[in-house]
């Protein structure tokens, strides 16, 4: 497997390019689990980099579970069962080549399973200060709804302090897991010829319910937005396998 030689000049640069690049090879499959990745000696020199930097980048993906190091056998890729698969890189390396039905399926069933405790919690707990929050995430949403980039900022500052809000910090943690999602739905949507107005309506009964400390109702308005979002993903993708085939 040749990789390209990474050009930054910083340490922390020319690692963030060097891990983008294995790890993304990792999740390909292009390295299969149970592989040997090249010692660190060919590493640096396919990648143009110390084998400090070398080093450095395979305690990370150590870390996310993804390889494993052993004297005298090197390092080998893990199982993808083993790896950290809620790990915002991973998730990242995972979408960034595309993305199936099935993943995008996985995607709302995580959400599904955080965000309807986390909007029932979030009725119960928020404060004054914390409905204004959402109420600004919110008016800036309303401004950009025709301007899918700039609605995706506000959108996600919405979704991420309501998981602050529960008061909870693992739910708090999860956050980044949200942001990887969001994103993806966002790059699925933002071809969306409606734009992002339908989901204004359903953004309001989710505030309106946390404001009046209705924990069924957020609960309940969260399962709406997230069942129309992941419709308009499928329209999406469904569009886009017939841009596909019709080319």
């Amino acid at each position: 497997m040749a990789f390209s030689p990474v050009q930054l000049t910083s340490l922390g640069g020319l690692h963030a390019a060097v891990l983008n690049q294995l790890g993304q090879s990792i999740v390909r499959g292009d390295i299969a689990p149970g592989a040997v990745l090249p010692n660190a000696d060919d590493l640096s020199l396919q990648f143009g980099v110390s084998r400090t930097v070398i080093r450095e980048v395979v305690k990370v993906l150590a870390a996310k579970g993804m390889v494993e190091s052993r004297p005298k056998t090197g390092t080998r890729v893990r199982a993808r069962h083993d790896w950290n698969f809620l790990d915002s890189d991973i998730l990242n390396w995972r979408f960034s080549a595309g993305i199936k039905s099935e993943e995008a399926k996985s995607i709302f069933e995580l959400r599904r399973a955080i965000e309807p405790m986390a909007a029932r919690l979030a009725a119960e707990r928020a404060t004054p200060a914390d409905i204004a929050t959402l109420e600004r995430h919110l008016a800036l949403m309303e401004h950009y709804a025709d301007d899918s980039i700039r609605f995706a900022e506000p959108d996600l500052a919405f979704h991420q302090a309501i998981l602050r809000m529960t008061g909870n910090e693992l739910f708090s943690s999860l956050a980044s897991v949200i942001e990887t999602a969001l994103v993806v739905s966002f790059h699925l949507t933002d071809d969306n010829p409606q734009g992002q107005r339908a989901s204004l309506v359903l953004h309001r009964h989710l505030l309106e319910a946390i404001a009046i400390g209705d924990a069924d109702r957020a609960s309940a308005a969260v399962l709406v937005l997230l069942d129309e979002a992941e419709e308009d993903v499928r329209r999406s993708l469904g569009a886009r396998r017939s841009q596909r085939a019709s080319g």
